[in-house]
């Protein structure tokens, strides 16, 4: 299925694709009910920025140095352009709680978009492999990172993470797997999701905060 910037899933839509494709799916789509995704963030930097303080942090932990981060730079509200996050001492940055890894994924994500080897608007029109290869360039970022930022902040419709948690252990127990799936079980499994991968991992995800029969 092409894919159309600016376009946003259908998820009433994709669930009804997935119950009909999916036995499994169809028996998650009436115990979860309707879904909803959160708006996407109003810069891909900032989402990308975010992406990075947060990583192996709890959720409070990495919103305070984010905030601290963020208040580097302004006022509330305001974001950093890259040419400023790139231009920060680490030293600066350091004081608001970052480690030096995340400095210097920080740092090299804004040297990306300065050189403009990213940019918003390409973030947006590129096709998810290609959004992948780009972001995977920048220090810290890994594609699980870059599948995470299709869904949730591009909010792409036919993403399948195959080595994500949540989503494995999700399949494991709805699909009466033995072990965690390895990722070309996980891709056959998901081969009747598509075009609609990206709902179906909703599903998965929600199921597992929600008390389901196994």
């Amino acid at each position: 299925m092409p894919y159309h910037a600016g376009v946003p899933i259908d998820l009433a839509a994709a669930a009804a694709h997935l119950a009909a494709a999916d036995p499994v799916m169809a028996g998650l789509v009436r115990a979860v009910g309707p879904l909803d995704l959160r708006p996407p963030r109003p810069g891909h930097f900032e989402a990308l920025c975010r992406s990075i303080v947060y990583q192996q942090l709890s959720g409070r932990a990495a919103g305070a140095i984010f905030e601290r981060f963020r208040a580097l730079y302004g006022p509330a509200g305001a974001f950093p352009e890259p040419a400023a996050v790139l231009a920060t001492p680490p030293e600066t940055l350091r004081a608001a709680g970052l480690s030096r890894q995340k400095i210097a994924s920080l740092h090299s994500l804004a040297a990306h978009f300065v050189a403009g080897d990213l940019d918003e608007r390409g973030l947006e029109h590129w096709p998810d492999e290609e959004v992948i290869a780009h972001l995977v360039r920048v220090r810290g970022i890994g594609r699980w990172t870059a599948e995470m930022f299709l869904i949730f902040q591009l909010q792409r419709p036919d993403v399948l993470p195959v080595d994500d948690l949540g989503i494995n252990r999700a399949i494991m127990r709805r699909y009466g797997l033995p072990a965690m799936p390895k990722p070309e079980q996980v891709r056959a499994i998901g081969a009747p999701w598509r075009p609609h991968a990206t709902v179906a991992c909703l599903y998965l995800w929600r199921s597992e905060d929600t008390a389901l029969p196994a």
